[in-house]
């Protein structure tokens, strides 16, 4: 019986919780790179704790380095320490307040190649409204999400029958 509620927990822990977060790869589909004006890819999202960011970029060339307000404005790249190299490098939002990030690869700062977003506590889920007259709630939700849940939701039942 510990090893069904065991699974139930492994469950909501992998498949409920992360679905409430979201997921942005910095720059979309150009990534991290020059020529990408990062303050126009930032303005329409909001960010919340638990959301998470990733630098997708040629590791050869860029760099991702979280830096103050202070440094991100004058481009200063002097503390190095968590200095991110991968080119695959996956960033949790874990507090609320303002994030700088820059490329410290040479001149790369200067030329505009830094992001600064503003993160929010996380927001509880908000419920859907209720459907108007005469029409269905279910257009507002999607049908991959809702096949996502409806295939997750027959595994932990296949696991616990089993």
């Amino acid at each position: 019986m510990a090893s069904k509620a065991f699974l139930i927990a492994v469950f909501f822990a992998t498949v409920a919780a992360p679905t409430m977060a979201a997921y942005y790869m910095v720059g979309e589909n150009d990534g991290w790179k020059l020529g990408v004006n990062y303050t126009q890819w930032a303005a329409d999202k909001t960010f919340y704790v638990g959301d998470t960011l990733m630098f997708m970029y040629d590791k050869a060339s860029h760099n991702v380095l979280k830096v103050n307000g202070s440094d991100f404005r004058k481009c200063l790249t002097s503390n190095t320490t968590g200095l991110l190299t991968s080119g695959n490098d996956v960033i949790t939002l874990a507090k609320p307040g303002k994030k700088w990030y820059i490329c410290a690869v040479e001149d790369h700062c200067t030329k505009r190649m830094k992001l600064v977003i503003n993160v929010s506590e996380a927001a509880a889920p908000s419920p859907l409204p209720p459907p108007k007259p005469g029409s269905s709630g279910a257009s507002k939700i999607s049908t991959f999400k809702s096949f996502g849940w409806m295939l997750a939701a027959l595994t932990v039942f296949k696991m616990i029958l089993a």
